[in-house]
């Protein structure tokens, strides 16, 4: 693989995107690519947005996803989905996680949260949704809903060569571990 792909992970604090990352980028450097990553926490713990950028291929200068680079966007909430969508290149797809998180405004009352954001973005995208902590509750945790969104992300770029059972076991709490199995190939099979 000569070509750069990017992979932008969005969410809110608390919803296991960085985990998602550590798994995704682990899996990526022991299948021989070079990897390199960036995290951005913002108010992560007050609810704030958290973005990582996934670099990979067999030469990354940078960590850096630009505007308009992104093959792939994983939005684990749907705001932030329309948040990054300037990201996406041209033929990207975006794995969306068809549920909102209400900011801190719409809880005061000060604004609104947008109406019908996954209908306006599969008019303008490739985008796969659904409702990742349903199919995680129905696993034994909602908790577990970003590594469904994990399995689907490995789907959408590919990356079936990589024994990801083996990078959940190296990344995840062993009580976790079975659940976050099942979550990743519940995702992977969306």
């Amino acid at each position: 693989m000569s070509e750069v792909k990017n992979i932008l992970l969005v969410g809110v604090g608390g919803q296991g995107t960085i985990l998602a990352s550590k798994i995704l980028t682990s899996g990526l450097m022991k299948a021989g690519y070079d990897v390199k990553m960036s995290e951005i926490h913002g108010m992560s713990q007050r609810g704030g947005s958290v973005s990582t950028q996934v670099r990979y291929g067999d030469k990354v200068y940078s960590p850096i996803v630009g505007k308009g680079s992104a093959d792939v966007i994983v939005a684990f909430e749907e705001m932030e989905a329309l948040r990054w969508l300037d990201h996406l290149k041209i033929g990207g797809k975006m794995v969306i996680n068809d549920h909102q998180i209400q900011p801190v405004p719409v809880n005061l009352g000060m604004a609104e949260y947008p109406e019908g954001i996954i209908e306006h973005l599969k008019e303008k995208v490739d985008v796969l949704s659904f409702k990742a902590a349903e199919v995680a509750t129905e696993l034994g945790n909602p908790k577990a809903m970003n590594i469904v969104l994990l399995g689907a992300l490995v789907k959408a770029m590919g990356l079936d060569d990589i024994d990801w059972d083996a990078e959940i076991e190296a990344n995840v709490k062993a009580k976790f571990v079975e659940l976050n199995k099942k979550a990743f190939h519940a995702g992977y099979n969306l």
